[in-house]
């Protein structure tokens, strides 16, 4: 029998070599596609692990500019002593000091008014450079306007007053209002004084109490808020004021006024004459005249809003209007700032902001509106932020409400409103609404007194 017809009739012979055939292809497909799956996720597993590396090379030129500014503060050109911009390209090494990727750095300065600075941080391998990572950051200093309420002294917020934003004492707190933000206090413990009201007869209290709250938000001891650098910030406006400010000099009168417009301008006006009322204040057992209520003024002189946003009076100023910019309005020593009207922005979107620095005090007087709105950042530097009791002058001097949208920073005691022993209102504001200008955090007015340490704003990865 010839070898082909052997080969034709074993049939088991032939199923066997087919299978042997077919069975190597199999295996040689399985194999190459196993091999070419474990050399695909191989790659992939060694991108994902450059890309990762890359993200942690952009974190740490992240980390290193923080670092810088912790160290410089306004330096927003990497240290080269030019105001050449960036990108700034840094090598970035392994453990053993081999250079294996690098970071660039854009830095934005902070725009006029604001305290923010934007880092962006692109990070890459040398061995695999299209596997960048980009991560932003926004870092500011923190205002002293941060808070709805602060005080360097004790206070008290009655059973009727809203505080919508944070509110800090130096001193102890006596707190019967509502609150929706944190409520601290630099003290553990204080003698509250009968100034504040029944139950506080020269009495041991905690730093914070009362019947308001929530009290989850309440917190004490904080560490005390610095008062001291807001001289230094008066004398600035008063520098600045001379370039590209607004300067006036004393009146030769009762002092200034100043309108702000809508279109953009302030109106400045002397004021002639005042109307004057007995009045008392915090720890003041007599009447005394007091002469705060602007009467009759002198002709107008019309300003545009000053470039950078500073305006010093070295006299007493009385303020109202609708404030269209930026602008911070101080005055010279042992002068006050009267609100003379209501004080509103051309719009609440951060755009139109007020800063008012009393070297005394801000003051509310007798003729005041009976619901009046004061949009604006207010500081007492040695004074207080108040409305004297008017009530001995006869008649009713009670008013409806008060709403103050921004912020109250007073040394001294605070207050919009008097009550008699029974705890009933006879001078001042009935309900008083203090909201907290989140813009001010990071954007307070031309002038003001700001932290030294950078806070992390926000954190984002852009790719």
């Amino acid at each position: 029998m010839s070898l082909l017809k052997k080969f034709v009739n074993d049939k088991s012979g032939n199923l066997l070599l087919f299978a042997i055939i077919f069975g190597t292809i199999s295996m040689t497909v399985i194999i190459v596609g196993v091999a070419g799956y474990g050399v695909s996720e191989n790659r992939a597993s060694i991108r994902k692990h450059n890309r990762e590396l890359a993200f942690q090379i952009a974190d740490a030129g992240v980390n290193y500019y923080r670092w810088h500014l912790a160290h410089d503060k306004t330096d927003y050109y990497d240290g080269n002593g030019t105001s050449t911009p960036g990108p700034y390209a840094h090598n970035y090494t392994d453990k053993d000091g081999n250079v294996i990727g690098q970071y660039s750095l854009d830095i934005t300065a902070p725009s006029l008014g604001s305290t923010v600075v934007t880092i962006s941080s692109t990070g890459w391998l040398i061995n695999q450079p299209e596997s960048r990572r980009t991560i932003k950051v926004r870092i500011g200093f923190p205002s002293m306007t941060d808070y709805a309420f602060l005080t360097n002294s004790d206070a008290w917020v009655g059973d009727d007053e809203v505080i919508h934003g944070k509110y800090h004492a130096n001193g102890g707190i006596r707190f019967d209002g509502t609150a929706d933000a944190s409520i601290t206090s630099a003290v553990p413990s204080y003698y509250c004084q009968p100034l504040h009201g029944n139950g506080c007869s020269n009495s041991l209290k905690d730093g914070i109490w009362g019947s308001g709250g929530p009290t989850g938000y309440w917190k004490f001891p904080v560490p005390a808020k610095d008062f001291s650098a807001i001289t230094d910030n008066l004398a600035d406006i008063k520098n600045a004021s001379q370039d590209g400010g607004i300067s006036l000099s004393s009146s030769g009168e009762q002092g200034w006024a100043l309108i702000f417009l809508s279109d953009g301008t302030v109106g400045a006006r002397k004021v002639l004459t005042t109307n004057c009322y007995k009045s008392k204040d915090v720890g003041e057992s007599s009447w005394v005249v007091r002469c705060i209520d602007a009467a009759t003024y002198g002709a107008t002189t019309t300003y545009s809003m000053p470039s950078n946003g500073y305006i010093y009076v070295d006299d007493m100023v009385w303020v109202d209007g609708t404030v269209n910019g930026r602008a911070t309005v101080g005055t010279s020593a042992g002068k006050s700032i009267i609100i003379n009207g209501n004080i509103n922005y051309l719009a609440r979107d951060g755009s139109h902001v007020l800063g008012l620095i009393g070297e005394q005090s801000v003051l509310i007087p007798k003729e005041s509106p009976d619901d009046l709105t004061i949009d604006a950042a207010m500081i007492a530097q040695n004074g207080a932020t108040k409305r004297y009791d008017f009530s001995g002058e006869g008649g009713d001097d009670r008013k409806d409400s008060l709403n103050v949208y921004g912020a109250v920073v007073t040394n001294k005691v605070w207050t919009w409103s008097w009550v008699n022993q029974g705890g009933q209102l006879v001078s001042g504001y009935n309900n008083t609404n203090s909201t907290y200008d989140a813009n001010l955090t990071y954007s307070p007015p031309p002038g003001f007194p700001v932290g030294s340490e950078y806070d992390l704003i926000s954190w984002e990865e852009v790719n």
